[in-house]
């Protein structure tokens, strides 16, 4: 079966008026919820510690339990999702995260919250991978970098808004409450995208031929040639340790806000609820800025490998420059204007770094996606101890020391990496840009 070649205007490629508008919107649901469900416990931490009389070393440990699972299992749930394809793996990954997040709010002790969160870490393991793979087959190449910025700007979102819902519902009722209801949505999700989806954009009603021309090549789309685990390795290595350096400062951000609005400027739970929230606001924006940026180089004619890149340095350096005030200790204004500042440039990375991948193994797009999370995995797992255990040493000050030391390294990697393209045409794997878009282009 021949197809003719996908479009990629210099304008980027449309959204509005396609079927790929709307499964974007509903994979910006599904990481808004998934966000929500992951950093709820951040804001009711205070209150479970109280009743269960947690130190912040014991607090540290419950949270890292949703980072081991994801840590270990990122590679492997991504492999799995491509083989299940998405409708299915998201269907089945969003009921037993929603499951685990139940799950939680019944907690009784330090063993059954490890095990929810376990579980809650499991689950949601492959589920940007799965989701990454979904958006290969569905978002044009052209616009990989808007597509990952938007979906991660609703996880920001979902982010943003945890602390205001759980601190409601907190209110209302109780710490337990609020993961009943975020439950639910979860579930509701679920059904939805296992009703509306599908696998195949060919198979979706009422898409046309031109939208399908937009998309990725067919053999893209719907093979999935043996996985080139050497090359890739070499490839997506680099930014693996990129992912951790900006994993480690992201799980600082949304493990241990509330925790040090409350216990250093002495904010009740409405305050810092709301300084919290305002924060993680600032991560919104810059994800979508981060996206949208290094897809405007490319629309220009700039290299992708260098516009990834150059938008990862920036976005890295920014973050380690605004979070110095943090290493000095600040008033409750300069602080919170620096951790806003030093999120929005840390979320200027997030869109770039699952974009690439779906450069590099758009074939594979799941496996090196997870391949590539498996740093923001192992940070989730060593970010929330050492932080905890250095706070309980020495205060703040010096755990965020190290958090800039991680994000200069990072950046130091992520301006030397070079990523290249791997596919498989006729059997044959190439490095680069395969020979066929080299005879188009010319």
């Amino acid at each position: 079966m021949t197809t003719a070649t996908p479009v990629a205007p210099a304008k980027g490629t449309p959204f509005r008026g396609r079927i790929r508008g709307r499964v974007l919107i509903l994979l910006c649901f599904m990481y808004a919820i998934s966000y929500i469900d992951r950093t709820n416990i951040s804001t009711a931490l205070p209150h479970i510690t109280a009743e269960f009389g947690f130190n912040e070393a014991t607090a540290g440990l419950i949270v890292s339990a949703f980072s081991l699972p994801y840590a270990l299992l990122q590679v492997f749930g991504g492999t799995i999702s491509e083989k299940a394809g998405p409708r299915r793996a998201l269907f089945v990954i969003t009921v037993i995260w929603g499951i685990a997040t139940l799950w939680t709010g019944f907690a009784v002790g330090f063993w059954t919250l490890f095990a929810a969160r376990a579980l809650l870490g499991l689950s949601e393991a492959a589920a940007f991978p799965t989701a990454t793979q979904a958006m290969s087959r569905w978002i044009p190449r052209d616009r990989n970098g808007f597509a990952q910025g938007v979906v991660h700007s609703a996880a920001r979102l979902g982010n943003a808004l945890a602390p205001l819902l759980v601190a409601w519902f907190i209110h209302i009722s109780g710490w337990r409450l609020a993961f009943f209801a975020t439950a639910v949505l979860s579930f509701a999700w679920a059904v939805v995208w296992w009703f509306w989806f599908r696998d195949k954009p060919e198979s979706a009603k009422g898409i046309t031929q031109a939208e399908l021309r937009e998309l990725p090549p067919v053999e893209t789309r719907a093979t999935r040639p043996p996985v080139p685990w050497r090359q890739m390795a070499k490839q997506i290595l680099p930014v693996t340790f990129v992912d951790f350096g900006y994993g480690w400062t992201l799980w600082v951000f949304l493990t241990w806000l509330p925790t040090f609005l409350s216990s250093t400027y002495g904010l009740a739970i409405g305050s810092f609820a709301l300084f919290t929230t305002l924060i993680l606001l600032a991560g919104v924006v810059g994800d979508t800025v981060g996206g949208m940026l290094s897809d405007r180089i490319i629309h220009r004619g700039g290299d992708t490998r260098k516009a990834r890149r150059a938008i990862l340095v920036v976005g890295l350096g920014g973050s380690l420059l605004c979070l110095i005030p943090l290493v000095i200790g600040q008033g409750l204004v300069v602080a919170t204007i620096s951790l806003a500042l030093s999120f929005f440039f840390l979320e200027l990375c997030n869109a770039n770094l699952w974009a690439i991948p779906m450069d590099v193994a758009p074939q594979w797009s799941g496996t090196a996606s997870g391949f590539m999370n498996t740093g923001f995995g192992i940070a989730g797992v060593v970010s929330p101890i050492v932080f905890g255990l250095l706070i309980d040493a020495s205060g703040w000050q010096l755990p965020f020391a190290l958090s800039c030391v991680l994000l200069g390294a990072a950046a130091v990697v992520a301006w030397f990496m070079k990523p290249q393209r791997l596919t498989v045409t006729d059997g044959v794997l190439e490095i680069g840009t395969p020979k066929a878009e080299q005879q188009r282009a010319s």
